[in-house]
């Protein structure tokens, strides 16, 4: 699976393009472009990648994404089957910073939103969003010209104002990805995300990198500031958490889903990472 660069020039005469994306799935690519995303979630469910998150998405869930962000939505697994009758839809908006001009966002009254897309850096998931918001979002297409645009500025200070948000990637990652944008950092984030939860080793993706092993060690320690070992297990940890919560499937089957050969190993480099126990991070959400 390679980090694809989409080019998605507006041909539309518009400051901003407004999609309406409807697919038996998502389509699965990794991916990133200069354009900010936001993203609403009308139908299905699954995982989305954005940076080195996992996060499960499902039905009302908002996101907006940073300019050259790596993301990917991923449906479950029922969506791939030839006899399902699920659909993936969702709403895609994507603009650039200064779709409204260099200096536009500068301004006293529209800093607050240029802080915004600042955060989204990280990428942002808005969470209890009202439904009003949505809905909003849902007319805004059916605008033309000035009265699409106000809607969608209105629509960026309403996202602004709204408190309960969890921020995605890692500070590390964004400043990895944007610090080194070489062929070699995005062969071997597309390998990790495309096999975290199979057999991954760091040969493996030495011999990506043509690299010998020691080498590429120290290269990913001092462009991610953490091991390799250390960043595959928080990718698959991440994913676990995910399938926890959506409470299919029981401790033992998650474990070697996320990629790790025993249960003992799963549940020590949870704790390590989590700060709780699987059925302590279950329990916690049950509660909350």
């Amino acid at each position: 699976m390679k980090l694809h660069l989409l080019d998605r020039s507006n041909l539309s005469n518009s400051s901003f393009t407004t999609k309406v994306n409807e697919y038996p799935y998502f389509l699965k690519i990794w991916h990133y472009h200069p354009e900010l995303e936001l993203v609403v979630v009308l139908k299905s469910e699954g995982t989305c990648f954005v940076g080195d998150s996992v996060e499960k998405f499902g039905i009302g869930d908002i996101v907006l994404i940073g300019k050259d962000l790596p993301h990917m939505w991923l449906n479950d697994e029922g969506y791939f089957q030839q006899s399902s009758k699920e659909t993936a839809k969702a709403i895609a908006i994507h603009f650039k910073q200064d779709y409204l001009g260099p200096k536009f966002f500068e301004t006293p009254e529209m800093i607050h939103i240029l802080e915004l897309f600042e955060r989204a850096r990280f990428g942002i998931k808005f969470l209890n969003i009202n439904k009003n918001l949505i809905t909003d979002i849902q007319n805004m297409l059916e605008l033309k010209g000035f009265e699409k645009t106000m809607a969608f500025l209105n629509i960026l200070n309403s996202l602004t104002k709204h408190k309960d948000t969890k921020r995605l990637s890692s500070p590390g990652f964004v400043n990895s990805f944007q610090t080194s944008k070489s062929d070699t950092q995005d062969i071997v984030h597309a390998y990790i995300f495309k096999n975290f939860n199979q057999d991954i080793t760091l040969n493996k993706a030495a011999e990506i990198a043509h690299m010998n092993p020691s080498a590429f060690s120290r290269y990913f320690k001092r462009i991610n500031q953490k091991t390799f070992s250390r960043y595959v297990t928080e990718i698959r940890i991440g994913y676990a958490c995910k399938l926890l919560l959506e409470n299919k499937y029981n401790i033992s089957a998650i474990c070697y889903d996320s990629g790790f050969k025993n249960i003992s190993n799963f549940n020590r480099q949870f704790k390590l990472i989590m700060n709780c126990t699987p059925s302590e991070y279950v329990d916690k959400h049950k509660k909350e």
